[in-house]
C-alpha cells in the first residue's frame, strides 16, 4: 500500500512539474488597437504556442498596469517580467536611450535600422548592467508636426503649448521657443480636447489613436525621426525559464521584430490616409520650416554627442559607415 501510494505521489509530482506554467505580465503604454500592441499580442500568442503553454504572457495595454515612464523600472525591479518602452523616454537616465530622438539623424526605415545596428552593442551592455535585455525593437512611423494653424517656419511655433513626451521633444520646445507640457500617450486625447496641448511632434499612428483630428487640423509630414519601442525582459525571469521555453521566446521575438518593422512601414501610409479621411490636412512642409527644423537637429546632435562622449562619437561614426557602405 505504501509502495503504491509512493508511486501515485511520484506520478502526480511529475505531472505537476511537466505541466508547470509560468505567467508573465507585459505592461504596454498604447491602446489595444495600436499596431505595436497588436504585434505584442501576436508575440504572446506565439510564445504560448511554441512553449506548449508553459509560458503565458498577459499584455496590459494603454498604461493600465504601469504608466509609460514606469515600465522600465518595473521590469528592472521584477514587478513585471517583461515590458514595452519607448527608448527616448529615458534619455535623462543615459544619453544612449535618446539616440533615435535626434531630429533628421535617421529619417527613413532603412536608416533607422542602421542606426539601431550601430547602437545595439552599447544598448545591450547598458541594459545588461541593469539586469535586463532587449528581446526586440520596432520603430514608430516617421514623426511630423501636429498643429492648430498653418506653419511657414519655426517662428510660427513660438509660444505654442507643445506636448513634450521625452527629453528630446522637451529640448525641441526649448529651441523653437514653444511652451513644453509633459503629456504621455494615454493622456493625450484629453489634453488636446481641453486645450492643454496645441501642437506636438509624433507619427500618424499617435495622431489617429488619440483622435488628434478632432482638435488639431494640420499635420506637417517632416519625417524627422523614427523612435523605437523596445521590448525588455528581466534577465532573472528569462534565465529561470527552461532552455526550450527560452528558445520559444527568442524565436517569437525575432519574428515579432521582422513583422513589427514591416507593419510600421505599411501602416505609415494607412495612417496618413485615415487622418486625411477624418478631415486633417496632411501637408508637405515648406522649405523654410524644414531648414529651421534641420538646424534644431544639428544643435541636438552636437549636444547629444557631447553628453554621450567617446561612446556616442563611436556610434555616430559606425552609423555613418553603415550608411555609406549600403548605398
Amino acid at each position: 500500500m505504501t509502495f503504491k501510494l509512493s508511486l501515485t505521489i511520484a506520478a502526480l509530482t511529475f505531472g505537476a512539474s511537466a505541466y508547470a506554467q509560468t505567467k508573465w505580465d507585459l505592461p504596454a503604454a498604447y491602446p489595444a488597437s495600436n499596431f505595436h500592441t497588436e504585434n505584442l499580442m501576436q508575440f504572446a500568442a506565439d510564445v504560448d504556442k511554441a512553449s506548449g503553454g508553459k509560458l503565458k504572457i498577459t499584455v496590459h495595454a494603454n498604461a493600465s498596469l504601469f504608466k509609460a515612464n514606469e515600465i522600465k523600472r518595473a521590469v528592472q525591479g521584477g514587478q513585471a517580467q517583461i515590458g514595452e518602452v519607448l527608448l527616448v523616454n529615458f534619455e535623462n537616465e543615459n544619453p544612449l536611450y535618446g539616440l533615435d530622438g535626434i531630429p533628421f539623424l535617421a529619417t527613413s526605415y532603412a536608416d533607422s535600422r542602421k542606426l539601431y545596428e550601430a547602437q545595439k552593442p552599447a544598448l545591450d551592455k547598458l541594459l545588461g548592467a541593469q539586469g535586463m535585455k532587449v528581446l526586440y525593437t520596432v520603430a514608430w512611423p516617421p514623426q511630423g508636426i501636429y498643429t492648430k494653424k498653418e506653419l511657414a517656419s519655426v517662428a510660427d511655433l513660438r509660444g505654442i503649448k507643445w506636448r513634450a513626451y521625452s527629453p528630446a521633444t522637451a529640448k525641441i520646445a526649448e529651441l523653437i521657443g514653444a511652451q513644453p507640457v509633459t503629456i504621455q500617450a494615454a493622456e493625450l486625447s484629453q489634453a488636446l480636447a481641453t486645450g492643454v496641448v496645441e501642437s506636438y511632434m509624433s507619427s500618424g499612428s499617435t495622431g489617429y489613436d488619440s483622435k488628434t483630428y478632432e482638435s488639431l487640423k494640420y499635420w506637417y509630414d517632416t519625417q524627422a525621426w523614427l523612435p523605437k519601442n523596445a521590448i525588455l525582459v528581466n534577465k532573472k525571469a528569462f534565465d529561470a525559464l527552461d532552455p526550450g521555453t527560452q528558445a520559444a521566446v527568442t524565436k517569437a521575438a525575432a519574428d515579432a521584430e521582422v513583422r513589427g518593422w514591416k507593419l510600421s512601414e505599411e501602416k505609415n501610409e494607412w495612417y496618413k490616409k485615415a487622418l486625411a479621411d477624418k478631415g486633417m490636412k496632411i501637408v508637405v512642409p515648406p522649405a523654410k520650416l524644414v531648414s529651421d527644423m534641420k538646424q534644431v537637429g544639428v544643435i541636438m546632435q552636437a549636444d547629444w554627442v557631447k553628453k554621450a562622449g567617446p561612446d556616442g562619437e563611436a556610434i555616430i561614426a559606425s552609423f555613418n559607415k553603415l550608411k555609406a557602405a549600403k548605398k
